[in-house]
């Protein structure tokens, strides 16, 4: 199954190579892996380069490594969240920029909306509605029920992802909406004017989707998001430069 490691940068030519076997079926999910000896003698490498390798391999949740009496390095089933696992770091880390942040948003967020509005069901309508309704309650309590809110307008959000029935789509939306309020924490005030303009962006969106309105709800998902983003915006701009007067 397996060859002799090349000998530069060994260790990443075993995860490769195990990999490989993996995507292309040579190995199944539940398939355990050959034995650390037989791996050693496979690969013709060290006990640690072999383990450097599995901990690589674990890490990107290709297999889990069972200690004791009859474990070993397991095969695990690959899902469409391990597909969003590098942008939720981007994310989080903030290493990604507010335009790049919001550039990428508007592309899947608004190809989300219109595939929500093709194939929505009733059922998927009736969640928005009632999700809607808890959006309403929060903006009339005000921008004390600004977090409430922003969990609502979530999971409005993660609805019309898991109506648009795409599962990349659904874990890569959900990495996005996991993590983006460390932007809005830092970036953007929802004070009450902004609380009403997200709220009726929302009610314009699901009735677009309940309609059936595709390029309609692609057009306000995407405008939604370019608006928002302008916000942001202007206040990291004022920020930058309140910190070089500052520093001058």
């Amino acid at each position: 199954m397996f060859q002799a490691a090349k000998q530069t940068k060994v260790f990443q030519d075993v995860v490769a190579q195990i990999e490989d076997a993996i995507f292309d079926g040579r190995l199944q999910t539940g398939d355990t892996l050959p034995s650390e000896r037989q791996l050693k003698d496979m690969f013709n490498i060290s006990r640690g380069t072999l383990r450097e390798a599995l901990r690589v391999l674990e890490q990107k949740g290709l297999i889990e490594i069972k200690l004791g009496v009859g474990g070993g390095s397991v095969v695990k089933d690959l899902n469409a969240d391990q597909v969003s696992e590098g942008l939720a770091l981007l994310i989080r880390s903030q290493k990604v920029s507010l335009n790049h942040l919001a550039e990428f948003r508007e592309d899947v967020e608004g190809f989300v909306a219109a595939r929500a509005a093709a194939n929505r069901s009733a059922a998927d309508v009736d969640k928005l509605t009632g999700l809607l309704e808890e959006a309403r309650k929060c903006i009339e309590a005000g921008p004390s029920r600004r977090d409430a809110f922003l969990d609502v307008d979530k999971r409005i959000h993660m609805t019309l992802a898991q109506a648009a029935a795409n599962p990349i789509y659904i874990s890569v939306l959900h990495s996005v909406h996991a993590n983006i309020h460390r932007y809005y924490d830092e970036f953007l005030s929802m004070d009450k004017r902004e609380l009403q303009e997200n709220y009726r962006d929302l009610c314009d969106l699901v009735h677009a989707v309940e309609k059936c309105q595709a390029d309609r709800a692609r057009r306000l998902a995407r405008n939604h998001v370019r608006r928002f983003n302008q916000y942001m915006r202007k206040r990291e701009q004022s920020e930058k430069k309140v910190t070089k007067v500052s520093s001058d």
